[in-house]
């Protein structure tokens, strides 16, 4: 099957692509060159085609409005206390982009930045690459990056690699914003994820470096669980739970269904963590539209946060002896 490509306009004088991806389950999905960015993603329900994932329609408004809708984040997903960290004797001050902390790999992170795109239409699938310069956001190291959708059935596959002629941290997540129903929020989906323990927070939103146990918290989602409390009130969530070491990557990690039942999606990752979002911050207005709390949420595989400074979390150091690789597996059905 073809992978379709057109202009997508233009960012600070570099072109930006558009691919279309179609698989033979008639699942169709949008991506642009811009921080690798899935713009549209639409799955056969009863009576058509229905979107899944947030997004604009116009590039000018992911620059201005975008708050990661599909996009990668990174160098360095999630927040980094205090936008620094020691690696090898050496102080690294970051760029700060939440409150005094790096967010998502700074203002400028990889999510914000034109990749060079090019279609593999044998194996339905795009393939990008960019070149971050060592000292990009204060990071140390040149870095090369791969990243690959490729689409097969109802499932989205996401291959990520990374080389580094230094030692430097990487962590690289996707940021769907994901809407299986047809309502304004996601308040009541069903979400089942098997994770026993989560990273605790303090302010705002900084891990402490302690690793708590789900039981008896808002984080317990193995049985199965709406984001509202008991009253029917809603739940905020953003925050990372850890996810089992020993697990197949074949037994997915997330299970979520949309209200009506007509959708549900199952994300397998060999990530160790998996941030939990449902938009509590979010609103974002453009072409008419706006996003504002509870519009979607974000299953974020990844590292564990702030992994750079609490050494007994698993190693996000990478470098010429340890290439970073990531895959995760999104089907929708």
């Amino acid at each position: 099957m073809s992978v379709a490509v057109e202009a997508f306009g233009s960012f600070e004088g570099k072109r930006v692509d558009q691919f279309k991806l179609k698989s033979d389950t008639g699942v169709e999905v949008d991506l642009i060159s811009w921080g690798v960015t899935v713009r549209d993603w639409r799955v056969p329900v009863a009576g058509g085609l229905r979107s899944v994932v947030l997004g604009f329609d116009q590039l000018d408004s992911y620059p201005t409005a975008s708050p990661y809708f599909g996009s990668l984040a990174g160098r360095v997903a999630n927040r980094i206390k205090d936008a620094s960290f020691t690696l090898d004797g050496k102080t690294y001050k970051l760029a700060s982009n939440f409150v005094t902390h790096t967010l998502h790999g700074g203002p400028e992170g990889i999510g914000r930045l034109v990749w060079d795109g090019e279609a593999d239409s044998a194996n339905n699938a795009v393939s990008f690459t960019l070149d971050s310069p060592d000292g990009a956001m204060g990071f140390p190291g040149n870095v090369k990056f791969t990243a690959t959708y490729t689409l097969t059935g109802n499932t989205l596959r996401l291959d990520i690699a990374a080389k580094a002629d230094r030692r430097t941290p990487i962590n690289v997540v996707q940021h769907q914003y994901f809407n299986l129903g047809t309502g304004k929020d996601v308040l009541d989906h069903t979400y089942k994820v098997n994770a026993s323990a989560y990273t605790e927070l303090g302010g705002p939103l900084i891990p402490t470096g302690t690793i708590l146990p789900v039981d008896g918290t808002v984080w317990d989602f193995r049985a199965g669980r709406t984001m509202r409390d008991a009253a029917g009130k809603p739940i905020d969530y953003d925050g990372n739970v850890v996810l089992a070491s020993d697990r197949r990557f074949e037994d997915p990690v997330a299970v979520v269904t949309g209200p009506d039942k007509a959708l549900t999606l199952k994300l397998r990752t060999d990530q160790p963590g998996l941030q939990i979002y449902n938009s509590v911050t979010t609103d974002a207005s453009a072409e008419g539209k706006h996003f504002g709390h509870h519009c979607g949420f974000c299953l974020e595989d990844q590292g564990l946060p702030d992994s750079v400074n609490h050494p007994h979390f698993p190693s996000i150091i990478y470098g010429p002896d340890r290439d970073y690789s990531h895959r995760v597996d999104i089907e929708i059905a």
